[in-house]
């Protein structure tokens, strides 16, 4: 044998060894060094999103979860199994144990952040912090557990355990994000939305579709060069590298492609102007500083991104984020007065707002003085009249209600947002906000970018989204980052433009294909001057939803039991 071809075997056969070794290692583990392995995999795999977009940290994070529930139930390495491996009520719950640990570490650390907006009034709040930080973690990661212990329940050996796997995580994100009132952030797809030639995948196979193919893409590499005896590894190493390597390049070679298309033109006569103020949020409420706020947004939105002022010169539309007046404009006469004397004669301001009307729909209070409240998108015209509103409908639970309201307020707790009897709920579906000058408009206050498939509601569509947000709850963290990051998918999802402006945070002006065409980041103050693009033809997942993702399902799982039988 010749000595270089030996050395080579050598350094196989030890890489085999410590692979056996790693998994053997994560397989045998019980009890609390289980729950550490599945909780620290978790956690590393929030690395894979923004900010960090590390993700091929998952190609490790994701087969440890393989081999934990590989553990809960001990699958033969040799090819020649004849049947799956016996279900028990003992092996599926520790199968959802290891999924509930997993989900765990990966939602504290996604999620840390929700912490810092109950420190902004900490002598009211500062109390619900450390159950807010775990529980909210805690709850999410029960879908985490339903999957494991539903992918358990139909567990086969080799690569097709990992479809299954695949099938039953990317169901409970579909899930996480419609149960009651969804919350689809930090789905595992959004590994695979950066560089943004990744990115792309979303406009075909949205944010679900995207899940399920990570994890199969992170997953199979080493769970396949780790499921043969050492020494005779390659042929199931080559299959995992095979089923990650060919969706990974169709989704590279399908963005590129997209990419390398003619950029949208942008349309002609508009020119915004996007104001961040980056106002503290421990202020934003104080009535003492309702007054030198205002005045302050009117300040800054009559000075260009150079600091000069130009009194909004050749500037069509200008864009206020998310509650930008800490008061009811509509009910300030001499506010309307002052937004007539910013826009002159031909500008129009697009704001988050702060409306109430009476529970019968009228200007003055219900029976017994009742009021409902709503966070408004407002336009406002020439003259500071109001010209259209958008009145959000998907709410923040205890941020902007409470569930069962009277009864919890009877008790001394309130929603984080500074409104007695929280808010209510604006008209569904979303409807088309008109605005002069501009294609119709989708409004979306806050959170409401983060919904797949939601963002767009009702037969019509839009031609550009308008993102109005106050990310300054969450000061200097990675939730920012986030949600910027997932607003930016909408507007691929989709195919349209996205405005974003943010009190803090992190404002832009993105274009269809997701690009970022002007930024202001996190605690940045100052005006972005830019056009908006036009809108790209209707994507597939916006024409076809999350019947993409059902579709994909269905093929993986023909595809799993086919590599089950071959097995056998």
């Amino acid at each position: 044998m010749a000595p270089e071809h030996s050395l080579r075997l050598q350094s196989e056969l030890a890489r085999a060894d410590f692979l056996s070794g790693l998994r053997a290692l994560v397989t045998g583990a019980r009890g609390w060094r289980g729950a550490g392995f599945a909780f620290a995999a978790g956690a590393l795999s929030v690395l894979a999103l923004a900010p960090f977009h590390a993700w091929p940290a998952l190609f490790l994070t994701l087969p440890v979860l393989v081999w934990l529930i590989d553990g809960s139930c001990p699958i033969p390495s040799s090819r020649h199994v004849e049947s799956a491996p016996s279900v028990s009520g003992e092996g599926v719950r520790a199968a959802a144990v290891a999924g509930w640990w997993f989900g765990f570490g990966y939602f504290l650390a996604g999620l840390f952040w929700v912490g810092a907006a109950f420190l902004v009034e900490r002598e009211k709040f500062g109390w619900a912090l450390p159950f807010a930080v775990t529980l909210l973690p805690a709850g999410l990661a029960l879908f985490y557990a339903a999957a494991a212990a539903a992918a358990r329940l139909v567990w086969r050996p080799g690569l097709a355990r990992v479809i299954v796997l695949a099938i039953a995580l990317s169901l409970a994100e579909w899930l996480r994000g419609h149960i009651l009132t969804g919350f689809p952030w930090n789905a595992l797809g959004y590994a695979l939305t950066y560089p943004l030639a990744l990115m792309q995948g979303s406009a075909v196979l949205g944010i679900y579709g995207l899940t399920l193919w990570s994890v199969v893409i992170f997953s199979a590499p080493l769970v396949g060069a780790g499921d043969a005896p050492p020494g005779n590894r390659r042929r199931e190493a080559v299959a995992g590298l095979t089923l990650a390597a060919l969706p990974l390049i169709a989704l590279a070679g399908y963005g590129a492609a997209r990419l390398a298309a003619d950029p949208v033109p942008m349309l002609d006569g508009v020119r915004l102007r996007i104001v961040q103020p980056s106002v503290p949020q421990r202020d934003k409420w104080r009535p003492e500083k309702q007054g030198p706020i205002f005045r302050d947004h009117i300040e800054l939105s009559r000075h260009d991104a150079g600091g000069h002022r130009d009194d909004l010169d050749a500037i069509t539309h200008l864009v206020w984020p998310e509650a930008a007046m800490p008061f009811l404009p509509l009910e300030h006469p001499e506010a309307l007065e002052a937004i007539g004397g910013l826009l002159g004669g031909g500008t129009y301001l697009m704001t988050g707002a702060l409306r109430r009307e009476s529970a019968g729909g009228g200007v003055e209070p219900g029976a017994g003085g009742a009021w409902r409240a709503y966070n408004s998108l407002m336009v406002f015209g020439p003259g500071g009249r109001l010209a259209a509103v958008y009145d959000k409908i998907h709410l923040v639970p205890f941020g902007e209600y409470l569930p069962l309201q009277r009864t919890l307020e009877a008790i001394g707790l309130e929603q984080l947002a500074n409104m007695r009897g929280g808010f209510s709920q604006g008209r569904a579906p979303r409807p088309l906000l008109p605005v002069d000058g501009l294609p119709p408009v989708g409004a979306l206050i806050c959170y409401e970018a983060i919904f797949p498939g939601a963002v767009v509601q009702g037969r019509e569509r839009p031609g550009a989204l308008f993102n109005v947000t106050n990310d300054g709850w969450f000061g200097d963290t990675t939730g920012p980052y986030q949600h910027f990051h997932q607003a930016r998918v909408r507007a691929v999802e989709e195919g349209l433009p996205l405005v974003r402006a943010a009190n803090n945070g992190i404002s832009g002006i993105i274009d269809p294909d997701g690009r970022v065409l002007g930024r202001l980041g996190l605690n940045e103050r100052g005006v972005i001057d830019t056009g908006i693009p036009a809108a790209r033809p209707a994507t597939v997942y916006s024409r076809l939803g999350d019947w993409v993702f059902v579709a994909n399902a269905l093929i993986l799982a023909g595809l799993a039991l086919g590599l089950a039988r071959r097995r056998a």
